[in-house]
Formats: structure tokens, sequence, C-alpha cells
């Protein structure tokens, strides 16, 4: 074995924190290894909300540091990658049964002064009987009251992490299994497997656990050790409906189970809706909505909207398993912290080992942050924080003025549709160049697979974004099966022959 299957680190798991923590060790000068058997984000990591968001509903279980970091992290993240991230106004229609009024302002204060807002409006109180509030809202809600928060496409969140990380110098593997690892003297030794069946043995000064749901089976499994930590597996699922109402705000509602669900505009012509808390059991890469979770969530807006649903009438759902740090056995999944606990086993200061357990996809960067701090006695040359100050590929737009840099970019390129502009400029930002090459009309972007997915784009995404199946394009690096005609999808299957063309727990009409 050379030098260069020696790393300093190495971590397991391609969800948001794994790579968020390769990402940041790069940038420090360390040599990363980062792994995952499946896909960039093929699990927690693409089935949020996708918001970047304080939590409001977490201050009444008293969780006020999580709130304040992730209210911080807002801003943080919003001026890092203004493409795929940007501000949300939502609004909570007031219910006299629920939590009373005085308690919603007094949450809303504490919320607005927090984290220190400085780019987002405050809240306020709105009638409900005007536009564009009353748009498709059921009649008898009088007031709510409006706050602010962000949007975020998670898996592309992920997936600009570790290209970051890769042009940092971290390797990246996808499709690769830890088949084993153990301590050996000072260094880990890790058996690796692809799906092609080729193997690898690599070396590292450390080990990241951050596989998320599978941390447990990971510490028993690979790590051949005894799990020490009580995870909680809770999944969230989601529904994908027709437009509910005109209007870019957003609603939270309260249901009498003191829940709260969403819904949020999405994909231009439909609205999100979610999520549950469901206690899980079973393999998360199983996970699938329940035809329970399906009517509670169809409850949920019948109980608040005009249009009448059911769940016939849910054109996409997906699900997943968030794994909660349970350090007080909670009886509500609800209740349950969505903080993040960073357990390392220093072993004598050789061969670390850092388990991530818990954590919401707003507050990565100070995960990653403070588990690079946790790691830094056993690298005593590596660099300082670094990430609050620093842009995701595609993110350096002027300004972060989002709007100035779509008008530039339709003017540039205006032998494409404006609506394909904007799409590209949202998912590749100030990269859209190198998504489009010199292209200079629809044919040089070759074959047109639908929704204005192009050849060139598919190239680019399996080029430089770890893209190998249909699945991959359609419904992470994108929404676009969404948009697409079942044999627009079977056509892409087609050119990308190696994986389904959407999730198992997705449904598509």
């Amino acid at each position: 074995m050379n030098d260069r299957d020696v790393r300093d680190l190495l971590v397991v798991g391609g969800g948001i924190n794994g790579i968020g923590i390769a990402r940041d060790a790069a940038g420090r000068g360390l040599s990363v290894t980062a792994v995952e058997r499946r896909d960039l984000a093929s699990a927690t990591s693409s089935s949020s909300t996708k918001l970047i968001h304080g939590g409001l509903r977490y201050l009444e279980y008293y969780e006020f540091r999580l709130v304040r970091e992730a209210l911080s992290e807002r801003e943080v993240l919003l001026e890092s990658a203004p493409h795929i991230i940007w501000p949300l106004r939502f609004v909570l229609p007031h219910e006299k049964t629920l939590r009373p009024a005085w308690m919603i302002q007094i949450g809303l204060f504490l919320y607005d002064h927090l984290g220190g807002r400085k780019r987002l409006p405050g809240s306020k109180r709105v009638s409900l009987k005007e536009k564009p509030y009353s748009n498709g809202l059921k009649p008898g809600f009088e007031i709510g009251f409006e706050y602010s928060d962000c949007w975020v496409n998670d898996a592309r969140l992920v997936a600009l992490n570790a290209v970051d990380a890769r042009e940092r110098g971290a390797e990246i593997l996808t499709r690769t299994t830890v088949t084993s690892a153990r301590r050996e003297g000072e260094l880990w030794r890790v058996e690796l497997r692809s799906d092609g069946g080729e193997t690898r043995s690599l070396q590292a000064r450390a080990l990241v656990n951050a596989t998320g749901p599978w941390a447990g089976e990971f510490i028993t499994g690979a790590l051949q050790q005894k799990q020490k930590a009580t995870l909680r597996l809770v999944k969230g699922s989601h529904i994908v409906v027709d437009k509910l109402y005109d209007g870019d705000h957003c609603f939270i509602l309260q249901n009498a189970d003191r829940r709260i669900v969403f819904t949020i505009p999405y994909e231009g012509k439909f609205t999100l809706v979610g999520t549950t808390d469901v206690p899980y059991e079973g393999d998360p890469a199983k996970v699938a909505i329940s035809a329970e979770e399906n009517q509670y969530l169809v409850d949920v807006v019948n109980r608040h909207f005009a249009k009448s649903l059911t769940p016939k009438d849910v054109a996409w759902s997906y699900s997943g398993v968030r794994p909660l740090f349970d350090e007080d056995g909670s009886e509500s999944a609800s209740a349950v912290s969505r903080d993040y606990v960073l357990d390392l086993e220093e072993n004598g200061g050789k061969a670390p080992l850092l388990n991530v357990f818990g954590g919401k996809i707003t507050t990565y960067r100070r995960l990653s942050e403070h588990a690079l701090q946790k790691l830094k006695p056993f690298f005593p040359k590596a660099g300082g924080d670094w990430t609050k100050d620093a842009t995701l590929p595609g993110g350096d737009i002027a300004n972060a003025d989002f709007e100035a840099f779509v008008a530039a970019q339709t003017r540039r390129f205006s032998w494409l549709p404006a609506a394909t502009v904007r799409r590209l400029a949202r998912a590749y930002g100030t990269r859209i160049e190198q998504v489009i090459g010199g292209a200079h009309g629809l044919n040089d972007l070759g074959r047109n697979y639908g929704a204005d997915l192009y050849e060139r784009e598919v190239d680019y995404l399996k080029a430089e974004e770890w893209a190998m199946t249909a699945e991959d394009v359609l419904w992470r690096r994108s929404k676009l099966g969404l948009h697409m005609r079942p044999e627009e999808r079977a056509a892409l299957e087609a050119a990308m022959p190696s994986g389904a063309s959407q999730p198992e727990a997705a449904r598509v009409s």
C-alpha cells in the first residue's frame, strides 16, 4: 500500500453531514476520501421539507440553542448559495382552539431576534380576508401571522458541497460500500467494494461515521462495535399536489395533534405538503409513505383549503428517515430533539472515530465546522475555520442578487426559452456557462429528453456531479421527473440504463 492510499480522513456517508465534513476538511488542507454506498443525497438529505429554517415549533420545546444556531445559519447559507437558497414568507393562520395569539406573537418575537436577523424581513400580523392570503383558503380564517425563512434545493446542496470538496482535493466515491473498518496501529484499515464488484483498501488517520439512519448499523456491522447511542428513526413523508393557491407565500398549518404541516409552492405548478412524524423500523432504504400518512396530509389540506383533495390527487410522494438522538426517551416523535451530537472516540490519540448523530440540513455547515474542531488535536497543521465566508459552486453571484443575474443570463442566452434559462440559473448559478458550453443554439445542446432537459446538461451531470442513472438526474439533481411524460422518462432511462427513473417511494401520475 502506497502513501496515496493513506488518507487523513475517511468519511462514510454521502448525505449533507458527511459531504459537508469532507468539504470542510479538504478546505483545511487535509487529504480526504468520502464514501457513499448509493448516490449522493439518496436518502434523508433529498427527502426533507427543503427549508433552511430555525424551526419555529422547536421553541415550544425550549430548544433555544438549536433555534439560535439555525437562525444564524439562514443568512450565512443564503449568502453562500443564492441560486439554490432563497427567502420565503410563511403565513400561520390563527386558530383560537389551538395556540393562543399571544403565544404565537411571543414565539415570533423570539424568532425575529434570536439569530441576529439582517437580510430577511421580520414577522407581522396579516388579514386572511385579503389577497393574496385569502387565495384558496376556506372562509372563516380571519387573521394570520407572517414570518420569514428560506427554501433550499436539498439534494443540490449536497451535490455542490461534493463538487467543492473535490475541487479542494477530496476524493468522492459513490456506489461504494465500506465492508469493514478496523484499527491497525495508528491507522484505520478500510475495505471498500464498488457496485461493479471492484475492491480496494485504504488507510486513514481518522474515521467519520456520518451514515445518518444507518449510523447504528455501521457501528455494529462494519466496525464490529457495540452501539452506544440511542438512535430513534422517525419517518417524514411529503405529498405533491396540483397548486392549491396562487401566490409565492407558504402556509404553516396547525393541526389538532399540535403538529404543524407546511404547504409550499413547488416547481411552478405544484404545492408541496408535509411533513409527518412517524416512528420507523426497518431498512431506511425501503421507506415509503403509508396510506395513513397520505390521508393525514390530505385531511390537513382539506381542513384549511377550499380545494378538496383525495389521496388519488397526489401527483408524487416521497419519504425519508431522520436519525434523531433520543437522549430522554420522549414519547412523541415530534418532541425528540433535532439537535446533533458528535461522539468522539479518541482511542488514546490514535485512529480516532467520530460518530455523527442527528442534525438538520440547516445546521450542516456548523455541524461540519464543529466536527473539524473536535478533530483538530489529531491534525495540528490543519487550517482553521473557513466555510462561513465561502460560497458554494455557482454561488458567487454579484451582491447575491439572483434576479439581476437571471436577467443578465436571459439576455446573454437569448436563444434559450426564458424559463429554461431561469431553471439552469437556479440549478447551476454562475456555472451555467459550463453546462451550456459553447452552444449558440438549441441544436448545439443535443437531444431534448423533455421538459427542456438536453443531452448537454445530462453529460455535465454525469461528468461533474456523479449522476449515473436517470433517477439521479430526474429526482435528485433536478425534479424534472415531475414535468416529464412517462415516455420521456423512459427515453432517459434507455440512455442511462444503469438504474430506474424514480425512487421506490415515489409515484408519478
